[in-house]
């Protein structure tokens, strides 16, 4: 499956654009924009372009490569990038995420600032031991003589549609239990654009994930000029009472749908936070949060058992134990690999969460 996938770019297009049809409804109900000054109109694959346009122009030592990144990647993400700053910058490398891997690591080492691609983040892991043993700990084992700071790598992440095992997964707690290493998962155009250039700044190691059903998903006014937004701060994206909602990535979408369901049909009112960096993250945001509504619900993709969910949930009941008024829940994946007929049964969608939702008002 692996190989067909990768022969022309048009199966993965196809995946962003029915993940997006998929869900539409719930996506155009979540965009809303922060953005100040001149706009323009972009879908998240637009706006992670523009934010490697931007690295790239401001920045003669910054490169970006990855398996037909080349050719604009599968995802269209650095479209026309190599034709206007050359091919010595914006190349494809072989279908090989080790050696992906070994050569951001060292070009960072040496200076460069590196924007790396991983094709999927499924396949994230033969470059695993170069990422967190190396990239991560390079400041720490050199005595702060050398570092990789200028290394950020990106991954499509999460469900699709129809992805299934090998194109589907969320492996971002993996990487959230690295000290070294800062994790960034955008849930929106405006956050991805921001989020992005903030990383390729950031001067330590960052993994940036994207979720592709989202790539094209309805578009949202995004600021023309260059802009970041702080790497470890959340965002309250709507103001509530009763319940705080915790999430990131595409889960915000669908968070947002459970939200309005629970006010409209029940009068329930929601706080809901989106993370934006789970390594580090915002924990003062959630627990002020969690102490003005006594109730704390956090979901995610990814499955239950050790999922960042898990972080959030100890967190929130070692400093807000005395405020709950009732248990911390997690509405995440299942403990299975990613199914493919039965991706509508694994998701944790609006439902699942608008249950959850009554559970801890109910208790």
């Amino acid at each position: 499956m692996r190989g067909g996938l990768r022969s022309g770019g048009s199966m993965p297009e196809a995946m962003a654009s029915r993940g997006a049809a998929a869900g539409g409804r719930v996506a155009a109900a979540f965009y809303s924009s922060d953005a100040e000054g001149d706009t323009v109109k972009m879908t998240l694959h637009q706006a992670v372009n523009n934010a490697m346009d931007i690295s790239l122009e401001k920045n003669k030592h910054s490169y970006i490569f990855g398996e037909d990144v080349g050719f604009g990647g599968v995802f269209r993400c650095s479209m026309n990038l190599r034709d206007k700053y050359g091919h010595h910058r914006v190349f494809n490398t072989p279908l090989c995420e080790q050696g992906i891997g070994g050569i951001a690591v060292g070009m960072a080492a040496q200076g460069a600032t590196v924007i790396a691609e991983m094709q999927f983040a499924d396949y994230i892991f033969p470059a695993f031991d170069q990422i967190v043993n190396e990239a991560a700990k390079y400041r720490y084992r050199s005595g702060n003589l050398f570092n990789c700071g200028g290394l950020t790598i990106r991954a499509p992440y999460g469900a699709v549609g129809h992805g299934g095992l090998y194109h589907s997964q969320s492996p971002e707690a993996y990487f959230a239990h690295t000290p070294g290493l800062k994790v960034v998962i955008p849930s929106d155009p405006y956050s991805a654009k921001g989020l992005l250039r903030a990383a390729v700044e950031e001067p330590d190691p960052v993994l940036f994930f994207e979720a592709k059903r989202m790539y094209r998903s309805p578009q949202q006014d995004v600021p023309v000029d260059d802009y970041k937004i702080p790497l470890g701060k959340g965002r309250v994206v709507k103001e509530g009472t009763d319940v705080t909602i915790v999430g990131y990535g595409a889960q915000m979408a669908t968070l947002k749908e459970a939200a309005r369901i629970a006010s409209e049909t029940y009068g329930i009112s929601c706080e809901l936070i989106d993370l934006r960096t789970i390594l580090p993250w915002d924990k003062e945001l959630v627990v002020q949060s969690v102490m003005k509504t006594g109730r704390c619900i956090v979901s995610h993709e990814a499955p239950k058992t050790c999922g960042f969910a898990a972080e959030v949930a100890a967190t929130v009941q070692e400093s807000c134990f005395l405020h709950l008024e009732a248990p911390v829940l997690r509405v995440c994946g299942y403990d299975t690999p990613f199914p493919l007929v039965f991706e509508r049964f694994y998701y944790p969608d609006e439902f699942k969460n608008l249950d959850a939702i009554q559970s801890v008002l109910d208790y």
